[in-house]
């Protein structure tokens, strides 16, 4: 069985721009950029970024991809795993803080519960590059992340990734009825380890 591990980040400075373009604003305006600003130092110390992982050995077996803890069916990730011997599967969250924030202003102001919106996904796909960037090492390209719900890839697959790597006791992230993780602002994936040539 392979090891499931876990660990947490520091991340980098918010990036507003992204924070703007994840709330949906088509145009930056200098209001919109202070009220990001104002939303970002708000929640600032909020967030607690953690991952759980497992690396994993890849085959085709007929016409069924083999990740070692699941059987899938999906040409989107075959292609996007060509070439790869392995693959990490995990699961990231910035914590539950920032859905708190946004169900609040839902209430108190709309557009911050936008921003704050933005600002989780800017987070969460912050985290998500980070540990891409920290599978990259010497001799090993990380193919991008490829998540359940994509192209062909079933949703369903997250009971799997759920199950193998114990995400609840991990790092707190669960899943509904739907198959969406809890905290909103979550990501599974699986990313192909390919050999440079």
């Amino acid at each position: 069985m392979t090891a499931v591990k876990t660990k947490e980040y520091v991340l980098p400075p918010v990036c507003i721009r992204e924070v703007l373009r994840y709330s949906g604003c088509a145009e930056v305006t200098p209001d919109m950029e202070a009220l990001a600003n104002e939303c970002a130092a708000e929640a600032r110390k909020i967030f607690s970024p953690k991952i759980c992982y497992g690396e994993f050995p890849v085959k085709m077996i007929g016409d069924d991809l083999d990740l070692g803890f699941a059987r899938v069916s999906s040409r989107d990730l075959e292609k996007n795993l060509e070439g790869c011997d392995s693959a990490v599967v995990f699961c990231a969250t910035v914590g539950h803080e920032i859905d708190r924030l946004i169900k609040k202003y839902g209430v108190i102001s709309p557009a911050k519960a936008v921003i704050f919106q933005g600002l989780g996904a800017e987070r969460i796909e912050a985290l998500c590059d980070l540990f891409c960037a920290d599978l990259e090492s010497e001799g090993l390209t990380a193919r991008p992340r490829f998540s359940p719900g994509y192209g062909d890839l079933p949703l369903e697959l997250q009971r799997d990734i759920f199950r193998t790597l114990d995400c609840p006791r991990r790092i707190g992230a669960t899943l509904n009825q739907s198959l969406l993780i809890s905290p909103t602002k979550s990501v599974s994936a699986v990313v192909g380890l390919k050999k440079r040539v």
